[in-house]
């Protein structure tokens, strides 16, 4: 009888039939896609805070009651951010390594340390193979890899020179499902990722004895745009049988970020409403 009812109702997932997305479920918070969390007066950076996933993120720990400061290329939706949330904005291109470490600088002399910082900054330029150059391959390491270790360095510097030590800290890395599954033309992309996958562990280690512990979230499908507009297929190739928002990822981040979940570290999280692990065949 079990068997009949199983193999039933996959037969009717394989051909669609009843395969309706699931209402979401409302997380601990006011609004669905928030969570009710506090952290008074924490001090937090973000790389690439402007928009998307970066200021779903610094709207997350604005809600928290923290300091937010963001950095990002695209200054008129860097300011309609900023004004929105009552964060700091600093206008700057991360691949110039002189604009983020003063950028850094100036907030660690402004609010005295940095508690929490990630690294969201990224792009994409995805193109064949034979028609990527050198340099459009160096640029994009430069915005998505290399900003990871100039704040990580930076935050540590300041970490060792202060008299009475700040036993908190966070540093938690933006990644993606693509550093560990490609398409043609992700070469650059996927070899960023690859990498932040790769010095989230290795930061860990090093960062340990200054009490920051070291994280990676890799996002899938994370609609960033006009999300009613996807489709019903969208939303039910995913085993979580919907699409996911920038919501998602900033409760991550938020649970990352409280204190009691010190003993994650050096993990990379996969959010992906179970794409990674499905077996497909076409």
């Amino acid at each position: 009888m079990a068997d009949n009812y199983l193999e039933k109702k996959m037969e009717e997932h394989r051909s669609g039939k009843n395969n309706k997305p699931s209402k979401r479920c409302t997380p601990t918070g006011t609004k669905p896609g928030t969570i009710n969390v506090k952290f008074p007066q924490r001090r937090v950076f973000v790389t690439g805070g402007a928009k998307g996933i970066g200021r779903a993120i610094v709207e997350a720990f604005r809600r928290a009651d923290c300091k937010v400061a963001f950095c990002d290329i695209d200054t008129k939706a860097g300011t309609a951010t900023a004004q929105a949330t009552g964060s700091q904005f600093h206008p700057i291109d991360v691949s110039d390594v002189d604009a983020l470490e003063k950028c850094m600088t100036r907030i660690i002399e402004a609010w005295g340390d940095i508690d929490v910082v990630v690294n969201n900054v990224g792009i994409g330029n995805f193109k064949p193979l034979t028609e990527m150059t050198i340099e459009e391959f160096d640029y994009v390491m430069s915005v998505n890899l290399r900003p990871v270790f100039i704040t990580a360095r930076r935050l540590a510097l300041h970490r060792q020179s202060l008299e009475a030590p700040n036993t908190y800290g966070r540093i938690i890395n933006i990644c993606s499902t693509r550093y560990m599954m490609s398409e043609p033309g992700t070469e650059a992309y996927a070899a960023s990722k690859g990498g932040v996958a790769s010095i989230t562990h290795a930061l860990m280690a090093s960062l340990s004895p200054l009490g920051i512990t070291v994280n990676a979230i890799s996002p899938g499908w994370i609609e960033t745009g006009k999300y009613e507009e996807l489709s019903e297929a969208d939303h039910l190739q995913h085993p979580s049988r919907r699409v996911g928002q920038v919501s998602d990822i900033a409760r991550a981040c938020m649970f990352l970020a409280l204190p009691e979940n010190d003993f994650i570290n050096g993990e990379n999280i996969v959010i992906d409403g179970g794409m990674t692990r499905k077996m497909i065949y076409v």
